[in-house]
């Protein structure tokens, strides 16, 4: 339970998404059929909440260093006048791509989940008529996003996938807040279909927005640079993931989230120290000899 704390973002992710349920979100009627109104209002609310998540991670930061370098993985700031990203530019590369990609192809997703809703396509959920499943799915979300990512993120490491496009993130060695979501629009498309198992579920509207709030707003905190943020010397608040830190170094570990026990099952989990580096090469030299 460790993860849903009041210093973990889990669980002001899940009020955001009662919120834009409640007050940024069109009504389900309205979704029946496709208009440009009601998806340029889940655009514009995609836009402005990536906006402000990232930006406003990179401000604190990066842009005025509030922290310095107190708790940073990297001491060394994101990469200007490099040719790998688009503009030479760190920064700017990884803007484009989550406000321009993932914002729009996220939209997309949650445009088609409340189309599928307002038709009713699977048996409607209020926490009315079934306080106990409305609950527990809540719980169950993160499991099965961490399952989902795991295997989805593992597969875009296979050598023809990853030159398709998830080189695009990798790039990012020395990550930042815009790095978490600036991922190639084919990897966007397989990314956010985790939400469409609650198609085949009981499940209410507010699920689908937390799901998919959760996988962009994590992917966000989590390659923000920093371990914690520190106010006066304490620790405020856990953001950033030294797991998925070491991801981005060595490249063929640490798949999966912290929280989940995939990257443990499937003997792909590096834990930063020396036997970690070990184990990993045994496993590159097992797998060249195939």
């Amino acid at each position: 339970m460790k993860s849903w704390s009041f210093n973990d973002v889990r669980i002001y992710v899940l009020g955001f998404s009662v919120f834009i349920w409640a007050y940024l979100s069109p009504e389900l009627s309205r979704c029946r059929e496709f208009a440009f109104d009601w998806l340029a209002q889940i655009w514009a609310r995609n836009f402005l909440t990536l906006l402000t998540v990232a930006g406003g991670l990179h401000l604190y930061f990066y842009t005025f260093g509030k922290q310095s370098t107190l708790e940073k993985y990297e001491a060394k700031p994101p990469r200007v006048h490099s040719k790998v990203f688009h503009f030479n530019n760190q920064v700017w590369d990884n803007m484009f791509w989550t406000l321009l990609g993932t914002v729009t192809i996220l939209s997309a997703y949650e445009a088609v989940m409340m189309w599928a809703y307002a038709n009713q396509f699977n048996d409607a959920l209020t926490f009315e008529q079934s306080p106990i499943w409305f609950c527990l799915l809540i719980f169950l979300i993160p499991g099965w996003t961490g399952l989902h990512f795991y295997w989805q993120h593992r597969a875009f490491h296979i050598p023809i996938l990853y030159k398709l496009g998830h080189h695009w993130h990798h790039k990012n060695i020395n990550v930042g807040p815009w790095s978490g979501a600036a991922v190639h629009p084919i990897e966007n498309l397989v990314w956010f279909t985790a939400v469409l198992v609650l198609l085949l579920i009981p499940s209410h509207p507010i699920h689908a927005l937390f799901l998919m709030q959760l996988q962009v707003i994590t992917a966000i905190t989590t390659h923000v640079g920093f371990e914690n943020l520190v106010i006066n010397g304490k620790t405020k608040f856990r953001l950033g993931d030294f797991y998925h830190q070491l991801h981005h170094r060595f490249y063929d570990c640490n798949y999966g989230t912290m929280a989940g026990p995939w990257d443990r099952l499937f003997s792909t989990y590096h834990d930063g120290t020396a036997a970690g580096d070990e184990k990993i090469r045994q496993r590159r030299k097992m797998l060249a000899s195939r």
